[in-house]
């Protein structure tokens, strides 16, 4: 589908419309203005209220997650605020709900939260940042995610390689070499997983989904990748550089996550294996881009047989690092 012309249906949802759906799910008058925000995936607007203040509209891209999925990403929210945790709840209507549909669309409202991005944390941000993941973890411990993805080499991570090899996006030069030695790494990785904790995660916490707000802390934003994996995942994407480098960093992440929550020891052995699990997760994430006619998210030579084969290196390099590091243990 072309992007230009609306691709997953997001052609319908003109200026009007949003503000009519915003409207109807808050029970408040909108002013006429209707900002377009910055999102890859999805359709964000900012909407101003008669009464004062403005709202933020989330349209969900069609396809991409079942009802069910967004429901369970919406409770997991809504848990954290009852707790009050930092982090950005939708908004629920008179009748209690915070998922709606326009068009076969599912959006949902929000509070507009400004503040400013995490970008080098002072060491007493780092254990800011450790409590709140505690925080974050200790109640998507409490419940399952049972429509969520689970993140794990035989899980996730053969959907990605999978929608690679049926895909049109691995030139035939390069396809056979980059998928076995997809399949061999997962195959390497798997036993690692085993007997593994799972549980309600934020999924895709680098540091840009962290808001500084004076006065108040760090705020968590952006759940559209919450699944059930293990606790690690939520930790290693925020560090500076690889372990042993960031080591310090990683103690003092732990140091305020230990006051929340149990950390299990094992599950340090798991960073690398999720660095490579992150390269097929994007590369799938890029097919998808491009295959749903998000052209202008992608590197301009996206694509061709010199990336995949710069991937295919990359992939070969983690692996070998990984197999490094497991003998050392």
């Amino acid at each position: 589908m072309d992007e230009a012309t609306g691709s997953g249906g997001f052609a319908a949802l003109a200026p009007d419309v949003v503000m009519d759906c915003a409207e109807r799910a808050s029970g408040r008058r909108a002013s006429g203005v209707c900002r377009p925000l910055t999102s890859y995936i999805n359709r964000v607007y900012e909407i101003g209220l008669e009464d004062g203040g403005f709202l933020v509209a989330k349209f969900y891209r069609p396809g991409r997650w079942t009802r069910a999925a967004l429901q369970d990403e919406h409770d997991f929210l809504r848990e954290l605020a009852a707790a009050e945790v930092p982090a950005v709840a939708p908004l629920a209507d008179a009748a209690g709900q915070t998922l709606h549909a326009e068009g076969g669309i599912c959006f949902a409202l929000f509070p507009r939260m400004g503040g400013r991005p995490c970008v080098e944390p002072s060491r007493d941000e780092w254990c800011q940042i450790g409590r709140l993941l505690g925080r974050i973890h200790q109640v998507g411990a409490q419940k399952p995610a049972p429509n969520r993805l689970t993140l794990g080499p035989q899980e996730s991570s053969r959907t990605h390689v999978a929608f690679l090899r049926d895909s049109a996006a691995l030139p035939r030069e390069v396809a056979g070499r980059y998928l076995d030695a997809a399949e061999r790494l997962l195959d390497r990785i798997a036993p690692l997983f085993a007997g593994v904790a799972r549980q309600r995660l934020h999924g895709d916490l680098h540091r840009m989904n962290l808001l500084w707000r004076p006065g108040e802390g760090f705020l968590a934003i952006d759940f559209d990748d919450m699944c059930a994996g293990p606790a690690i995942q939520d930790l290693w994407m925020l560090l500076p550089d690889r372990l042993p480098a960031a080591r310090p960093e990683f103690d003092l992440l732990l140091e305020g996550y230990e006051l929340f929550a149990e950390y299990d020891d094992a599950q340090t052995r798991l960073v690398e294996p999720l660095r490579a699990m992150r390269f097929l997760h994007y590369a799938a994430w890029c097919a998808r881009q491009k295959a749903d006619g998000g052209r202008g998210l992608l590197t301009a030579d996206w694509g061709s047989v010199d990336f995949w084969r710069r991937e295919l290196a990359d992939l070969q390099r983690q692996a070998q690092d990984i197999e490094d590091g497991l003998n050392r243990a």
